[in-house]
């Protein structure tokens, strides 16, 4: 039996490797020339079930509209003449209730901690090497106000499984001594002990060879075009390189997957978030990060990747565009200045700006679409690092027939 899967993302690559375990014929398409070239290619690296919370919460409206006169927000809306853009704004605002924020969490965490069991248990079969870590986050915050609110929160995490601890400022200081110098301006953090981290793009490429030793073929530099299609099947993925026939298709495009589901007569509720990064060395002799965190009211995360570290801020609404000016990075580069003054280099930084595909709840789209042999793996978000794994493994026990293994409400396609 022959699968064909669109997309050689975090999605893409991982459920090629599910699909390829469970026995099928397994082919990747892609426009890059490598895996992971694009929404995760210098992502913020944190592989957070610790920090699995909604989005869409009651204070994100507010955030939004200060961010069309604050560039220091750490959502930010840029209107546009885009239909699709405030289609999808209309649903993200309505799913900015108490209620709402709170199950959207509950159901990321569900799938947060489930995919970390999968990806252990890609990690004990194979060897990779990605810079990961296994040493927890830390999620600090500046005051006490804050800390208190998000120790509040943080029971809809701990009630669906996340270990959390709290940390006083001394607490965090011997948790990581590169943030003692700066203890007296934290009041305290969230400290998630199972929490991970590492390269997605290395992990990506690492495990797109093992997919290819094992007889997976990805067909690098190909452009999908469209499909022809029977009543109920898609028979041909036509692309500018060819035509590929398969028993089953896998739409893995993660923000781009609307625009072929369109073709099929599907509406996905998937739009663009970008956000931005830069990569720098970690300095000879000076006091860097040992494990990553998020510095919570500046909402900058850093990430500790081998002799680099990778800093991280901002979600935007700016539609199909991955253009950055050295403005962008300011606010973050002034944070991890203040807190990593001698620890990273400073003068050697690589900037980018990526797309994350989000659904107005947070949570994926999975399952099968209006043709019978089509199927979805798409939407994963800012947390793609972290689900990516799980949904793979949902997508093949969907495709085999099998339950999944966790509750999919709130992320089958509707």
């Amino acid at each position: 039996m022959k699968a064909l899967i669109l997309g050689a993302g975090l999605a893409g690559v991982t459920t090629a490797y599910e699909l390829n375990r469970d026995g099928w014929e397994v082919t990747v398409l892609d426009r890059a020339d490598g895996a992971a070239m694009f929404t995760s290619f210098a992502n913020a690296g944190l592989f957070a079930p610790g920090h699995a919370y909604a989005w869409s919460s009651p204070a994100a409206p507010k955030v939004l509209l200060r961010s069309l006169w604050r560039n220091d927000q750490a959502l930010r809306f840029r209107p546009s003449l885009d239909p699709g853009l405030w289609r999808w704004m209309v649903k993200f605002i309505g799913q900015c209730t108490s209620e709402h924020a709170a199950i959207n969490t509950q159901r990321k965490a569900r799938l947060c901690i489930y995919s970390q069991s999968i990806f252990h248990q890609t990690l004990a079969r194979q060897k990779l090497q990605f810079d990961g870590n296994t040493g927890g986050l830390i999620y600090f915050y500046r005051t006490q106000s804050a800390l208190d609110a998000a120790i509040s929160r943080a029971d809809l995490l701990t009630r669906n499984g996340v270990k959390i601890d709290v940390l006083d400022r001394e607490g965090v200081a011997k948790k990581d001594a590169a943030l003692a110098p700066v203890k007296d301006q934290i009041a305290g953090a969230l400290f998630a002990p199972g929490d991970e981290s590492g390269d997605a793009h290395l992990f990506a490429q690492a495990l797109a060879e093992i997919c290819t030793a094992k007889g997976v073929k990805f067909n690098w530099n190909t452009q999908i075009k469209g499909f022809e299609t029977t009543s109920d099947k898609v028979t041909d993925v036509i692309c500018d390189t060819g035509t590929f026939q398969a028993d089953i298709v896998v739409n893995a495009l993660g923000v781009y997957s609307p625009h072929l589901a369109s073709q099929l007569g599907e509406t996905l509720p998937v739009y663009p978030v970008k956000g931005y990064s830069v990569t720098a060395p970690l300095s000879k002799g000076g006091v860097a990060p040992r494990i990553g965190g998020v510095d919570e009211e500046n909402l900058v995360a850093y990430c500790p990747m081998g002799d680099r570290i990778r800093i991280t801020a901002t979600a935007e609404f700016s539609g199909y565009n991955c253009d950055h000016k050295p403005s962008d990075f300011h606010h973050m580069l002034a944070v991890a200045k203040q807190l990593f003054p001698k620890g990273v280099d400073f003068d050697d930084l690589s900037h980018w700006a990526g797309l994350r595909p989000m659904t107005p709840e947070g949570t994926p789209i999975l399952g099968r679409g209006k043709f019978s042999n089509v199927w979805y793996n798409t939407g994963l978000g800012h947390m793609g690092w972290t689900m990516a794994h799980g949904s793979a493994r949902i997508t093949a026990d969907l495709i085999a027939g099998k339950p999944p293994e966790i509750s999919l409400d709130g992320m089958e396609l509707k």
